[in-house]
C-alpha cells in the first residue's frame, strides 16, 4: 500500500485518500472504505494514476456520482477512481455538445435546451454523469445514448489515450465496448438538433414531473435495481410478485415504484443484496424470467 501511495504521488496522479469510506459518495449511502480513493483533475493526471495501477497490477474500479452502484459493506481492494471537478465542464459548437464525463446528465438536458438543441429530452430523468451514461448506454422515454453519440474521449488502463466513435462503442441495451475493455471516459460529444426551446422545456418537465410522482427520491436510492426483461417491465412483475414493500434490514422494495430499492435508515449493501436475491427467486419461480441486475455491484462480500 505505501508503494502504491507512493508512487501516485510521485506520478503526480490528483488527491489521493487511504482506507476513504465510500456510502457518502453513493446515493444509496451504502458502502465500506476503498483502500484507495484517487480523484484526478485532468486527463494528465488520470493517465498516470492508470498508469501506475496497470503497473503495480493494482485492480481499480471507477464511480460516479454514486447511483446505479452497489459498494460492498466489506469496501473495495485495490483502487476506486473518482474524476474531479476538471471533468465537470461542456460546450456547444453549432448543433453538437461535448461535456466532461463528470458532467450532470440530467443537467445536460437541461443546458442543450435552452440552447435550443433537441435530443437530449431523454436525460432529464436519469442521474448520473455522462461517462456514466456512456458506459451503460443509458436510454429512458424510448431513446438512449447511442440515439445521439458522436464520439468519446477515452484513457485505457494502460495510460494510453484514444477517441472513439459510434461504431467502436458497440452500443446495444445497457452495455458497451467499455463492459469489455477496461477505460475511463473522459468526456463525449453528441450530435443534436435544432429544436423549439418552449418544446423541449415542456418535455424536460413532463419527464421530470414523471421522475417525481413515480419514483421515491426522497429517500437514498440508485435507479432501477433491475434490467427490464424483452417487452416486459421489472417493475410490473415485481409488483405482480407481491413485492412492492418487502425489506430486509433497512432495505425496502418501494412503495412508490417496485425497481427501485430503498434505504429505509441503516440499511447495509448484505441487506440490498439479500433483498435483490428474494426478488429474483420470487420472479423466476412465478414468471419463470430471471431478472438481471442493472445496479454495478463494488467491492468484495
Amino acid at each position: 500500500m505505501q508503494q502504491l501511495l507512493a508512487e501516485l504521488e510521485r506520478a503526480q496522479a490528483g488527491s489521493v485518500l487511504a482506507d476513504e469510506p465510500l456510502a457518502s459518495y453513493t446515493t444509496w449511502k451504502i458502502g465500506g472504505p476503498a483502500d484507495v480513493l484517487i480523484v484526478p483533475e485532468n486527463r494528465s493526471e488520470l493517465a498516470a494514476a492508470l498508469e501506475v495501477l496497470h503497473r503495480l497490477g493494482v485492480p481499480w474500479k471507477v464511480l460516479g456520482r454514486g447511483s446505479n452502484t452497489l459498494v460492498s459493506d466489506k469496501g473495495v481492494r485495490g483502487a476506486v477512481i473518482k474524476l474531479g471537478d476538471g471533468f465537470d465542464e461542456v460546450s456547444f459548437s453549432d448543433e453538437t455538445v461535448t461535456a466532461g464525463a463528470s458532467y450532470s446528465f440530467i443537467k445536460l438536458s437541461v443546458v442543450a435546451g435552452k440552447e435550443g438543441l433537441t435530443g437530449l429530452e431523454f436525460a432529464g430523468g436519469i442521474p448520473g454523469t455522462v461517462g456514466g451514461a456512456v458506459y451503460m448506454n443509458a436510454g429512458a422515454h424510448g431513446s438512449d445514448v447511442s440515439r445521439i453519440f458522436q464520439s468519446a474521449d477515452i484513457v485505457w488502463e494502460d495510460g494510453t489515450e484514444e477517441t472513439l466513435g459510434l461504431e467502436e462503442m458497440a452500443f446495444s441495451y445497457r452495455h458497451s465496448v467499455l463492459h469489455d475493455k477496461r477505460g475511463i471516459v473522459t468526456q463525449a460529444s453528441f450530435r443534436l438538433a435544432s429544436g423549439d426551446r418552449k418544446e423541449i422545456a415542456a418535455a424536460l418537465a413532463s419527464y421530470k414531473d414523471r421522475r417525481r410522482r413515480t419514483q421515491p427520491l426522497q429517500l437514498p436510492c440508485a435507479g432501477s435495481v433491475f434490467r427490464n426483461p424483452p417487452n416486459d417491465h421489472a417493475a410490473r412483475l415485481i409488483e405482480a410478485a407481491g413485492l412492492k414493500g418487502a425489506r430486509e434490514g433497512g432495505a425496502e422494495v418501494s412503495l412508490v415504484h417496485a425497481n427501485f430499492i430503498v434505504n429505509q435508515g441503516g440499511a447495509t449493501a448484505e441487506d440490498v443484496l439479500t433483498l435483490m436475491g428474494r426478488i429474483q427467486r420470487t420472479v423466476e419461480e412465478k414468471f419463470g424470467l430471471q431478472l438481471v441486475p442493472e445496479v454495478l455491484l463494488m467491492g468484495e462480500r
